[in-house]
Parts: structure tokens; sequence; C-alpha cells
């Protein structure tokens, strides 16, 4: 007799590639994931996976069954829920991914009130500064800075994300404070690197203006570029919320220009065609309520 745990489980190996990877989603052992497939193969009469030293690849009828199989676990998954909501009750597991300084910084804080009052709840919260692929890599829900350009993602506003041109004071009295946007190209900046690394954007009258600056050093951290401005190394365009605690402590002072830097937004997106879970609902609404619009970070 086919097993609603074996469906689970070989759903969970073909989105994350692996058994090793699925058990760790599933937070069950290698050896218990791999029996629960083989016992759906075998009650389907049918090998789902061709499987060699180096990777796992799905056969003809494990592609086929896979659409089915997964949709079924999204209605199990979504008859949970619908049950959890009319009780009033969040449960379960939840997996969200989000940027490492933007979660330390504010994602953490809004959350640790929301998880103390839904104990129930099982989050698991990654934080990594690169784009992951929310439905490839299994996760709800994927917390972004910025545009997010996934069509496959259904896609939510959280905050808006100001961003303003610091630097410290001791880099300002050695080089002076640029006025026009055209000035910043003779200033070094530090740059992130997961973005065009060299590039400002600014608005104002007509087209926007693209600054190709110099740089003293690219990184992919949002603190570490907070904390090479405050050394004095040069100029960074940042969101408050990484910037306004070192610009109201002196540490940082805000450059006006002749433009303004692009807008941007935080977002939560998550996979397109699922059904917001009552939890994950629960959860953007606890967020929007913590950080405020305008967001409290702001200056």
């Amino acid at each position: 007799m086919m097993r609603l745990e074996g469906i689970a489980s070989f759903v969970a190996i073909a989105e994350a590639g692996s058994i090793s990877e699925a058990a760790r989603r599933l937070r069950l052992s290698k050896s218990v994931v791999s029996e629960r497939l083989a016992e759906l193969e075998r009650s389907l009469g049918a090998p789902l996976l061709h499987r060699s030293t180096r990777k796992l690849a799905l056969t003809e009828d494990g592609s086929t069954f896979l659409e089915q199989a997964a949709r079924i676990m999204h209605d199990v998954d979504a008859a949970a829920a619908s049950l959890a909501e009319r009780r009033s009750e969040l449960q379960g597991p939840l997996r969200i991914a989000a940027p490492v300084t933007f979660g330390r910084m504010h994602l953490g804080p809004a959350l640790y009130p929301f998880l103390a009052r839904h104990q129930a709840l099982e989050l698991t919260l990654d934080l990594d500064d690169r784009r992951v692929d929310a439905s490839a890599d299994g996760y709800d829900a994927v917390v972004r800075h910025g545009p997010v350009a996934d069509s496959r993602l259904t896609v939510w506003r959280l905050a808006p994300s100001r961003r303003v041109l610091v630097a410290s004071p001791a880099y300002l009295g050695r080089h002076g404070a640029p006025s026009t946007v055209a000035a910043l190209k003779e200033h070094r900046g530090i740059f992130y690197t997961n973005r065009s690394h060299a590039d400002w954007r600014f608005v104002g009258p007509g087209a926007p203006r693209i600054v190709r600056g110099r740089p003293a050093l690219c990184v992919n951290n949002g603190d570490m570029m907070r904390d090479a401005a405050v050394a004095g190394l040069g100029l960074a365009l940042l969101p408050t919320f990484i910037a306004s605690a070192a610009v109201r402590a002196g540490e940082l002072r805000v450059i006006a220009l002749d433009a303004e830097a692009e807008a941007e937004f935080i977002y939560v997106a998550h996979p397109e065609g699922r059904r917001a879970s009552a939890k994950l609902r629960a959860l953007v609404a606890a967020m929007r309520a913590a950080f405020g619009e305008p967001p409290y970070w702001d200056l």
C-alpha cells in the first residue's frame, strides 16, 4: 500500500536533488528516507530515480509521478493549514531564507516575539546573501532586498528601503564631500558584489544617472560595507536599515547630492502556484507590524 510519508520523501528528494539533503529538510535520518523511497517504489512497481555515485535523476516514471505527488503533498499541507487556521493555531515547519545583515539586525528581532506566541511553529531561517532559488531549494518563502526577477514567485512588499550615500567624518575631512552625482567618480567607493559592484544609481530630473566609482573595497556583506565606511575607506551607498545607527552615533555622515538614490523595497516571495499557508501569512503580518511604514530604522 502506498504511504503518504513515502510520497513526501520522494518529493523532498526530487526537490533537494539528493537523499542526504532531503533527509536534512525532513529532519529524518538518511536511512529512513531511503527506506521510505524504496517502499514507495515497491508499491508502485517501478523505479522513480536513477541512482549513481554522483547524482540522482528522475526516471521517466518518476517525472510523471512527481507532478501528481507534489500536488498531493500541496493539498495535504493546504488542508492541514486550513484546519489550523480555523482553530487559530499555527504549527508545523516553515523554512525561510533571508539576507545576512537584514536578518541579523531586523528580521530576527521581529521573529522572536512571534515565535514565542506560536510555540508549535518550527521555523528554519537560513541567512545567506546569495540569491537562493526558492522553489528548487525547498523554501516556503524568501526575504529579498531589491527587485525580485523570478517570475515563478509571488511577491509581497514588506517595507520600503531608502538608501543613503554615507562616509566617515575622517574620509570627508581628507577628501571633501561631493555635492553632485558627477563628482562621485573622483571618490573611492565601497560596493556590494551581489549587484553591479562598481555602479552608483541615482534618480533626478530626466533619466536615471549611473556613476562608475573607483572601488576601495568590494564585498558581499552589508555589515562589512558599513564598517569599511566607518573606517574611512570611502563612500558607501547603504540602506538605512544598515546605516542609521552609525549615522545617529556620528560615525557616518549622510552626503546630500543633486539626486536621490533609487528607491528600493524589502520583499517576501513564495513559489507561485502554492497557496500561502496561514502560518506564512501570519508571519508576514507580524513582520510588517514590527517594521512599520515608514520603517523604524529610517533616518
